[in-house]
């Protein structure tokens, strides 16, 4: 294969025709929207009633035909700048090549990356990742790494690679990761370091990391939770109604596949903010190829489209267990028999809500804050994945956790 060739295989935005779609149905709405503004059709919102009016009424001095040909002319502006922005992602030359860490232990597809300090580690965390996302989030790029920030001030930081389930995990529950996969992976890192580590979930990671550290206190000095959801009707149920509105097909996919297909994962995420990607590759086609705020750009959307696929047992007490039945919130989720109750939790604890998660609501995470007993909590002014790989993530995020992982090593 050609090195241009190599260069044009990336397959995002995923799902490309859903994104492709939405864009096109937003701008096209625009057309019927002029028409209707000028022939009084009511207006549905009433807090847009006033803006309605004012509008229409500016509109009134000029001739129809010539207002629809300008707009016609403003969406095929964007239309092309969104479609330049998407080929010039599809094409740019940069390929992550961060070399991986050594393997401390592995299972199946899942590994333990072993992020060591030069010197004597003053403290030791194990990171638990989201299973749908790529471990690497955490370890994206030169300056945009938070396992590579912790070695160099000293912490011997462990990542938990899962990557896509293979067949050894085809039958596996959330017990078989939390217990067959992330418990051992904590004995490996106890065995290294020869004590207790900080145990530090984000996303659903968190919610797979709380009942092993809720039974296995003596191996855990501290756990940190970072954009962990639990009460999954805190925000109102509206991402739970997003989801049981689509549950006949989500059903009956992970019936057909045996799983949840990476594009349907994707998808879902589109649904929390449909136009996003409009935005985000409008932003980029203005971008400088080469610049920074371009190379960034394209590593975070890399990652973004190197999503895994859930297996179907995991989706299934996923999707409808923990969103549709709210059983973390509710207080009946259960692992390995026993009720996962963050009360009980032994350990000190940090909980970290992003003000401008769409991911994960502020409410939902707020809502383990106050069913631990007596967490540190931050509410940085910064998003989901912003956390981990916005240019403030590192004075936010990476600076202040290493400083509260040393200080709550045992």
């Amino acid at each position: 294969m050609s090195a241009q060739a190599e260069l044009a295989a990336r397959l995002g935005p995923r799902p490309l025709p859903l994104h492709l779609t939405i864009a096109g149905a937003t701008w096209l709405s625009s057309l019927a929207g002029l028409s209707a503004l000028r022939s009084g059709s009511p207006i549905w919102n009433s807090e847009l009633r006033p803006r309605a009016a004012n509008l229409a009424e500016g509109l009134r001095p000029h001739p129809p035909e010539l207002m629809a040909e300008a707009l016609s002319a403003e969406i095929r502006a964007r239309v092309g700048a969104y479609l330049d922005g998407i080929a010039r992602y599809r094409h740019h030359p940069y390929r992550r090549a961060l070399a991986d860490p050594p393997v401390l232990w592995r299972a199946g597809t899942t590994r333990l990356l072993d992020h060591r300090p030069e010197g004597p580690a003053r403290a030791a965390a194990l990171f638990v990742p989201s299973l749908i996302n790529r471990a690497y989030v955490l370890d994206l790029a030169p300056g945009q790494s938070l396992m590579r920030h912790l070695a160099n001030v000293g912490i011997r930081a462990f990542l938990l690679d899962w990557d896509a389930p293979g067949a050894t995990e085809a039958g596996f529950g959330l017990d078989d990761y939390v217990l067959g996969r992330l418990g051992p992976a904590l004995d490996a890192a106890v065995e290294a370091h020869g004590g207790p580590v900080v145990l530090v979930g984000y996303c659903m990671g968190g919610l797979l990391a709380l009942p092993l550290a809720l039974q296995r206190p003596q191996q855990v000095s501290a756990l940190a939770l970072l954009a962990t959801p639990w009460d999954f009707a805190a925000d109102g149920g509206v991402q739970r109604r997003l989801l049981l509105s689509q549950e006949l097909m989500l059903r009956a996919a992970i019936e057909q596949f045996g799983l949840l297909p990476t594009d349907l994962v994707q998808a879902l995420f589109t649904g929390l903010d449909p136009l996003l990607s409009l935005r985000k590759f409008l932003r980029f086609a203005a971008l400088e190829p080469m610049s920074p705020a371009a190379l960034a750009f394209v590593a975070l959307e890399d990652w973004l489209n190197d999503g895994v696929p859930l297996i179907g047992r995991v989706a299934r007490q996923c999707l409808f267990g923990w969103y549709g039945d709210n059983e973390p919130g509710r207080g009946v989720w259960r692992v390995g028999g026993a009720t996962v109750d963050p009360a009980k939790l032994e350990v000190p604890s940090l909980v970290v809500v992003p003000a401008e998660d769409r991911i994960v609501p502020p409410p939902s995470a707020e809502a383990l804050a106050c069913a631990l007993p007596s967490p540190e909590i931050w509410r940085p002014a910064l998003g989901h994945i912003g956390m981990m790989a916005s240019a403030r993530a590192r004075a936010t995020i990476y600076e202040p956790l290493a400083r509260w992982i040393v200080a709550t090593a045992k």
